[in-house]
């Protein structure tokens, strides 16, 4: 019998307490709950997200669709409900004396086009699986969207949500932000990272559909449509990603180009004036451009059409329009982008756009008119449902997958599938025992997937039982990302804000995270669970010199909110980190391993992984060692021969893994306490970088064996030797403080 799957979310906007599960806020994708029944029909409720393309040829949407596209809206009704947005964004910008109005009263046409006449969503499920995707990646113009969300009747966004724009936990933030506004997809404000992200989502639709669609069940076929400006397209970011977009042939995502020629510091003719038509068309975009972006409507549905009729690539439509459009005095100047325009502007503006309306007002037949998106919302999702239920008939065992991904749901069982280690096992570099993990995983979770910057052969990242997601082979899950690594980063970030079961990895040299750091970040931000691998992650790479040595990077990325540093020193700890990574779905993870062989230790654990930090070995008793040595990675082996020594000598030593500061962090404070007892004051700590951050837990007394210049090219042992981290040097660190 056919089994139904029933989603629940609830759409909370408090932060909890920080826990291991949340470091920062609650689930962007709410609290999902599962329940079956004996029939299909409940799909009406779910927040479902089901994905991509099983051919790179997509059938166009239902003719009803097409239809609305087509049809002329009356056009004295657009009139008013394009400038009901800009007086939404005006007048909330003025309230909160805050804000970029420019943008939203420039590109309102568009918004108005995409949010009534084409885009597919449900307005009372901001989560329906098979919704079409919006991404403002011009997150300061984040007006626009709150206009366009409240009236397509999102709860979300209410008129006093609206009024409470850019204030102390409302859900209107100054930018973008998934986690606090439901019908917001992605986190925006960085320029560049929003069309990035789409790129991210448009993949992730082309993956699912290409492994899911039947040639008589489509049911995994939306759009990811994109904003963006002049100063997203300044940003490498967004080239990385956009020739990634075009390479794989993404013919789902349609990008629009604001093109006002403003940015904060004047007309872009001043640092900007490259042909963007034919950077896009290089990069195997299709391009359109569009005249007349401030009332043009048809030459806007025109160009929405053609775009949707061209499969087998993304879509540019460059819309040149006017910043701040209607207003008199500020229209086409920088002054209308970031700042409000002014009492005596605002009623200017009123007067020439013939606006007689107070604050906040939204006509009685702009609200009737866009009425109409709740019940259309409803229908296209019970539609769907409909439709999925037959499929789930016919092809059961992909309808169950294609539930995990949705859900997010991980299977039973799964841990089960990570690799396991003894201290006989022989000696490896945690990269290798990190591919095993990978492989391993790829095999049970049906969201896995991921790739490197062009270091697959060396991060040891490849899922050796799939091919390559490419343009025609969309169904694989190996991802070749080609040396960008902050557009992986956010492509991954994307994927992972597509549906909750999608786990994305992606994978560079650790000294690299300079270059995407600003992904990771945003990944944190947006709770997006991407486990970023990370190798070669010390001087222990050797030869390759202090260009490619980390050292600070530990420190910088513990001391960024919700992120999980990982740093296993073996096999065990290893599968350790994925677990916790895989667990983790609103935390990003990343691991650090080494390059050089490192012995399977004694005494470690998943389950102390979990903790984030624990004793290895200990020959003290009543919590009382003499001494406590503190190692992570690399280091770990080189405490736990220098507590060897040091116990040859009568002492009574301790060595903690102390491999995820913010894992141990989060346990209780007498779990911490019994594993550094605050009476024991003689304290070393040995890690292969910074030791920046490590008083905390050596304390005054204690001392931090670490680096704190930058590396060298020599061999990894004569690196080691020469810069002290050595056993010799926590022994003699110990013995000069007891």
């Amino acid at each position: 019998m056919a089994t139904s799957l029933s989603l629940s979310k609830t759409l909370s906007t408090h932060r909890p307490t920080p826990t291991p599960t949340s470091l920062r806020h609650a689930n962007h994708h709410a609290t999902t709950s599962l329940s079956l029944s004996s029939t299909s029909s409940s799909l009406l409720n779910p927040s479902l997200t089901l994905k991509s393309t099983r051919t790179t040829a997509i059938t166009p949407r239902a003719s009803v669709i097409s239809a609305v596209i087509a049809a002329e809206s009356d056009v004295s009704v657009v009139d008013e409900s394009v400038n009901t947005i800009r007086f939404l964004a005006i007048d909330a910008v003025e309230k909160a004396n805050s804000g970029h109005p420019g943008l939203p009263m420039g590109c309102a046409p568009m918004g108005h086009i995409l949010y009534d006449e084409v885009m597919r969503f449900n307005p009372k499920n901001p989560y329906w699986f098979n919704r079409d995707r919006f991404v403002l990646s011009a997150g300061h113009g984040c007006m626009l969207q709150y206009a366009l969300l409240h009236l397509a009747g999102y709860d979300s966004v209410t008129v006093e949500d609206l009024k409470n724009f850019r204030q102390w936990e409302s859900r209107t933030p100054g930018h973008p932000e998934n986690f606090e506004t439901p019908g917001v997809e992605v986190t925006t404000g960085p320029l560049g990272q929003g069309i990035a992200n789409a790129v991210g989502l448009a993949l992730a639709e082309k993956h699912l559909a290409a492994r899911f669609n039947k040639p008589d069940a489509e049911i995994v076929d939306h759009y990811t449509y994109c904003i963006l400006g002049d100063g997203c397209q300044m940003e490498g970011v967004s080239q990385e990603a956009c020739s990634l977009a075009g390479h794989w042939g993404l013919g789902k995502l349609i990008a629009f180009y604001d093109d006002n020629h403003i940015s904060i510091d004047g007309n872009t003719e001043i640092a900007f004036t490259e042909n963007v038509d034919k950077r896009f068309e290089a990069l195997g975009w299709h391009v359109i451009w569009v005249k007349n972006g401030n009332n043009g409507y048809d030459e806007i549905r025109a160009a929405i059409k053609e775009a949707k009729a061209v499969t087998d690539k993304p879509t540019l439509i460059k819309v040149t329009t006017t910043i701040g459009f209607g207003s008199p005095n500020k229209a086409n100047s920088y002054s209308v982008h970031g700042s409000a325009l002014g009492a005596k502007e605002v009623e200017a503006t009123r007067g020439n756009l013939e606006w007689a309306h107070e604050p906040f007002h939204v006509p009685a037949e702009v609200k009737k008119h866009w009425s109409r998106h709740i019940p259309e919302g409803a229908a296209l999702e019970a539609e769907w449902n409909k439709k999925f239920a037959e499929y789930e008939k016919k092809y059961s065992d992909d309808a169950s997958e294609l539930k995990s991904i949705i859900t997010g749901e991980l299977p039973s069982g799964w841990e089960k599938a990570l690799p396991t280690y003894t201290p006989e096992s022989p000696a490896d570099a945690t990269r290798n025992l990190s591919q095993q993990c990978l492989n391993a995983l790829a095999q049970v979770l049906p969201g896995f997937l991921g790739g490197s910057a062009d270091l697959a052969s060396s991060n040891m990242t490849l899922l050796k039982m799939f091919g390559n997601f490419q343009k025609d082979t969309p169904e694989e899950r190996n991802l070749r990302f080609g040396v960008r690594e902050h557009g992986m980063g956010s492509i991954c970030n994307g994927i992972a804000m597509h549906t909750p079961g999608f786990i994305p990895y992606c994978a560079t040299f650790f000294v690299f995270t300079d270059y995407m750091r600003a992904s990771i970040r945003m990944a944190a931000l947006s709770e997006a669970g991407v486990i970023f691998v990370m190798t070669h992650d010390s001087i222990g790479l050797g030869e390759d010199g202090p260009t490619h040595q980390p050292i600070e990077h530990l420190a910088s990325l513990r001391a960024m909110p919700n992120v999980f540093m990982l740093r296993p020193a073996d096999g065990t700890e290893t599968a350790g980190a994925y677990k916790v990574a895989v667990q983790h779905r609103n935390t990003p993870s990343v691991l650090a391993l080494s390059r050089q062989k490192l012995p399977q230790l004694p005494g470690t654990s998943i389950e102390g992984v979990e903790k984030g930090g624990y004793a290895i070995s200990d020959n003290s008793t009543g919590n009382k060692p003499d001494i406590i040595l503190i190692g992570t990675g690399s280091e770990l082996e080189i405490a736990a021969k220098a507590a060897d020594d040091l116990r040859q000598e009568g002492k009574t030593v301790r060595v903690v893994s102390l491999v995820s500061w913010e894992l141990f962090e989060a346990q209780p404070d007498s779990y911490k306490e019994s594993v550094l007892p605050a009476d024991v004051t003689t304290r070393v700590s040995i890690e292969a970088g910074s030791t920046f951050g490590w008083l905390k837990y050596v304390g005054w007394k204690g001392k931090a064996i670490g680096i704190d210049r930058f590396g060298a090219s020599a061999p990894a042992d004569k690196i080691y030797k020469e810069f002290g981290i050595t056993k010799e040097a926590v022994v003699e660190a110990a013995k000069s403080m007891c």
